[in-house]
């Protein structure tokens, strides 16, 4: 018998131990209570009065303009910071430069600041008492309470997904790959586009999810910068809390369904790229 066989039939045995059975049920009931049982009363609520009211929701003209900001704001920030951290996530583990560790912690800032203080950082810089203001009002440019600022806000709040997937798996790959194509005489585009991006495309996918997922549900700093102006500020998360402020249950969850639908979708994409990328992962280990 192998030494892998008598390896699996160890961790068999361990599992079947009354602590690990004890701790598998303790995480499944956790499961259930804090995810499954949230999205069960979500989707009962939003049905409750049949489907004709849950179609005349999410298509009243309000969520349908909610639901195309939520997908503008998201499709314009999702591209910029793929660009931003493909290009960060390179020069990061790839050259060494004066300020690089500053580099690091300024793409982690998102993370560490709360999204209302972010949203409350473009309203002092673009609102009506900044000092940008009679600048902004000379073009006739409107940032806050308008979609630039909801683009905006949303670009922030995601800002660090796709370098922070991508530094890591970048730094344990290395450059040797990268020296080998420049000894061979590609130039730096050659090499970015035939050694680097193939290396990372699964990594990268897996940040642009993320992105996307944290651009759809995005709440907090929106909320600030939006002004709450049903049919033109409101995104589907906003549109939801004003539902639901007044006291229109069941057409509150009736659109959270649809964003819903939508989070399902990306956490589909989000499992398939994982295991992509886990698999990659392998593969180097191996080699």
């Amino acid at each position: 018998m192998s030494l892998a066989s008598l390896g699996n039939d160890a961790a068999r045995q361990r599992s079947r131990t009354p602590g690990a059975i004890a701790l598998i049920v303790v995480a499944w009931l956790v499961f259930a209570v804090i995810l499954v049982l949230p999205l069960y009363i979500v989707a009962t609520q939003g049905l409750s009065r049949g489907l004709e009211y849950f179609w005349e929701a999410i298509r009243e003209p309000d969520a349908i303009a909610a639901f195309k900001l939520t997908l503008l704001a998201t499709a314009i920030s999702v591209p910029l910071n793929l660009v931003f951290g493909l290009a960060a996530a390179w020069a990061v583990t790839k050259f060494d430069f004066r300020g690089k560790s500053i580099l690091v912690t300024l793409i982690d800032m998102p993370f560490s600041v709360s999204p209302v203080v972010a949203g409350l950082i473009y309203v002092l810089l673009f609102g009506t008492q900044s000092f940008l203001a009679p600048y902004l009002d000379s073009y006739d440019l409107q940032i806050v309470y308008a979609v630039p600022g909801i683009v905006l806000a949303t670009i922030f709040v995601t800002f660090p997904f796709v370098a922070r997937e991508l530094i890591p798996l970048m730094e344990e790959q290395g450059s040797t790959e990268e020296e080998a194509a420049r000894l061979l005489g590609a130039n730096g585009w050659q090499m970015f586009w035939y050694v680097t991006l193939p290396n990372v495309k699964w990594a990268l996918i897996y940040g642009v999810v993320l992105c996307t997922a944290r651009a759809m549900g995005e709440f907090g700093a929106v909320s600030v910068v939006s002004g709450h102006i049903r049919g033109y500020t409101n995104t589907l998360p906003l549109h939801i809390e004003i539902l639901y402020n007044e006291y229109n249950i069941v057409a509150a969850f009736s659109v959270a369904i649809l964003l819903l639908v939508m989070a399902l979708v990306v956490l589909l994409l989000r499992q398939w790229s994982e295991a992509r990328l886990s698999r990659q992962l392998q593969a180097n280990r191996e080699d």
